[in-house]
């Protein structure tokens, strides 16, 4: 099996020796002389396509035609046309019929790479055309039928993509039926070295040079380095340092000069971060904000309110309320600056109550704060004050919750991951704000 693969590898110019991309090699070759549908998952410029190509050349399909789609490329107004054709008159400016891609490509194979960007209409088109072999063209109403495999391939989580209902889940499962993963080349070790010097050397005998060649230390630094663009970066920088480096020999300290500093290094292989999708495409830097500040604002004011409520209950004196005031005597401070509404910070020295006060039936308990300058701030103040901020803060949070409700088709548990919030949580905050009613 391993001299099986490492031949198909030669045949298609497939570089490395990675456990993992043997793998993707042999579930291909495996695969192709099959008509199943498969799904190529990898990161951009990992070599998705390459796969597709394998997949054709060992089918009984080989002779016939090949095409490679990318639907990203397509604008969403013209790629179902673009897919299965149309009829004439069907959209302005259509003087012609055409034939689609499903048509000419009949008996071959068809590589729809992105396929999570097609339009809703279209992955409906589609999974007739899996299931059944049948298509329809725009602005015709007669069926046809088609025998063409379909290979697709994707750079993000397409099951992800169905649970936030931007793909259809019956096409996910439809071409998923034989997965291969393509490993991103910071998993692939020694292979990052194998191939900057195939590519180097490929562009040395294009332009007639000799070609580079790196140190052990930039070896290292090489293998260090992450490379979100995969092979497509690794290839550009080999090109780059072929034509702009008079010295054939080249060190670390040269490398790090090409490559970007924003990206940064890791001895460790961690995964990269990956910034194609937006988790929470409807929630603004400052809606976060907005709910960091209201959590944290909520929890000191019911830590408040419960100790208020425990010096209220209890004599102040020397018994357990002046206990409390002495533990807690931060809390206070905090409080009373934020209620001073100053913009210099008076550094709080001592905490002290009268020593003749005493629980009230009638008068609101009155703390009074030594100060620098022996100003006196009565809580009853302070607390009307921080009511109103708590009721915009509710509103707020009110506001998050049903935006959060509405992008996520009123699936509460989606709802409570986008928030950051338990299940239990949501369905509380729902209740008391009487979300439901509305």
């Amino acid at each position: 099996m391993t001299s099986t693969i490492q031949s198909l590898k030669q045949r298609f110019g497939i570089i490395g020796n990675s456990t993992s991309l043997d793998h993707a090699v042999q579930v291909a070759s495996q695969v192709a002389p099959t008509d199943m549908t498969v799904l190529i998952t990898g990161e951009s410029g990992s070599g998705k396509e390459s796969f597709s190509k394998i997949i054709h050349q060992l089918s009984n399909r080989k002779h016939n035609t090949f095409i490679a789609i990318n639907c990203g490329a397509l604008p969403s107004g013209t790629i179902y046309s673009e897919l299965f054709g149309h009829e004439k008159g069907a959209f302005t400016g259509s003087t012609d019929s055409r034939k689609g891609y499903f048509e000419t490509a009949d008996g071959g194979t068809i590589f729809l790479d992105e396929i999570a960007e097609m339009p809703p209409d279209t992955q409906a088109m589609l999974l007739r055309v899996l299931e059944n072999g049948e298509f329809i063209r725009m602005g015709s109403s007669k069926s046809q039928k088609t025998n063409v495999r379909v290979v697709a391939a994707t750079h993000v989580n397409l099951w992800q993509a169905v649970e936030s209902k931007k793909f259809r889940e019956d096409l996910y499962f439809r071409l998923s039926t034989v997965p291969i993963t393509i490993p991103p080349l910071r998993e692939r070790g020694a292979d990052v070295e194998l191939l900057f010097r195939k590519f180097a050397t490929d562009h040395a005998e294009k332009y007639r040079m000799k070609p580079v060649l790196l140190d052990e230390g930039a070896k290292k630094v090489l293998q260090q380095f992450r490379f979100p663009g995969n092979i497509r970066q690794l290839k550009n920088l080999a090109e780059q340092i072929s034509i702009l480096e008079m010295e054939r020999n080249i060190t670390a300290d040269v490398l790090l000069r090409y490559l970007p500093q924003e990206q940064v290094f890791s001895t460790n292989r961690l995964p990269a971060l990956i910034q194609g999708e937006k988790a929470n495409d409807n929630f603004s830097e400052r809606d976060l904000l907005y709910k960091i500040m209201f959590d944290l604002r909520r929890d000191v004011t019911e830590l408040k309110k419960l100790v208020l409520n425990l010096l209220q209950s209890t004599p102040i004196g020397e018994g357990a309320g002046s206990m409390i005031l002495q533990q807690n005597s931060h809390l206070f401070q905090e409080e009373f600056q934020q209620a001073n509404h100053t913009e210099s910070q008076v550094q709080m020295t001592s905490l002290l109550l009268p020593t003749h006060a005493t629980k009230s039936s009638s008068e609101p308990t009155v703390l009074h704060i030594q100060q620098p300058d022996n100003q006196v701030l009565t809580k009853t103040q302070d607390i009307a004050h921080e009511e109103e901020d708590v009721l915009s803060l509710e509103k707020k949070e009110k506001e998050m919750i049903i935006k959060a409700l509405r992008k996520n088709n009123d699936k509460r548990k989606n709802a409570a991951q986008d928030l950051g919030i338990s299940e239990r949580t949501l369905y509380r905050k729902i209740k008391q704000y009487g979300i439901d009613e509305e």
